[in-house]
């Protein structure tokens, strides 16, 4: 069984709305996308998984480019009418569970993981940001956009919807990892 065709199988125990393999050459980076972190999200400048504690954007893509491979996935979760973000961020923890389990079983597969997810970390009420260490380290997954990743172009390439309705929320993860155990020219990409 191929790695990707292991991963499959694995996923397909979980509620994965959609999923997709790419090469990290098909991402692109913005800065921009942090930008718009800087001017529109109230999380910048206040956690450890957003902008700007992930480091610049350079240094992201060139992290990322490091990696022969993505797992894009996906998952959705149903909203109260009229949430709010608070409200629509504390649905993200079942997310972030499933998102966990995966990196942990590629860990397993001897895979080396690096995980981004969406928005930004929830795991602590107050974020120690800047004054204390992050308490979880081993749970947070640094925020996908704070990374200056262009979403919208990596869902449209991998046909994966976007938005679905203001009463589902579409959580998003991208787990790279580094297979040593394939030759670079035989891995999926």
């Amino acid at each position: 069984m191929s790695l990707r065709d292991e991963l499959e199988e694995f996923i397909s125990r979980f509620p994965v709305y959609q999923y997709a393999f790419v090469s990290p050459e098909q991402i692109r980076f913005e800065e921009s996308v942090v930008e718009v972190c800087r001017r529109d999200c109230p999380h910048y400048n206040t956690s450890w998984s957003c902008s700007p504690a992930v480091g610049k954007v350079s240094k992201s893509r060139a992290r990322c480019l490091n990696y022969d491979g993505v797992l894009v996935f996906s998952t959705v979760t149903q909203l109260e009418e009229g949430a709010s973000r608070r409200e629509r961020l504390q649905t993200k923890a079942q997310h972030e569970k499933l998102t966990g389990i995966v990196a942990d079983h590629m860990t397993g597969l001897g895979l080396r993981p690096y995980t981004l997810s969406s928005d930004c970390c929830t795991n602590c009420v107050r974020c120690g940001f800047p004054q204390e260490y992050c308490r979880h380290p081993d749970v947070l997954y640094p925020c996908i956009e704070s990374n200056g990743i262009v979403m919208s172009d990596l869902l449209e390439h991998c046909r994966m919807d976007y938005y679905m309705s203001d009463d589902l929320c579409l959580w998003f993860s991208l787990i790279f990892y580094e297979d040593p155990f394939t030759p670079k020219e035989d891995r999926d990409g």
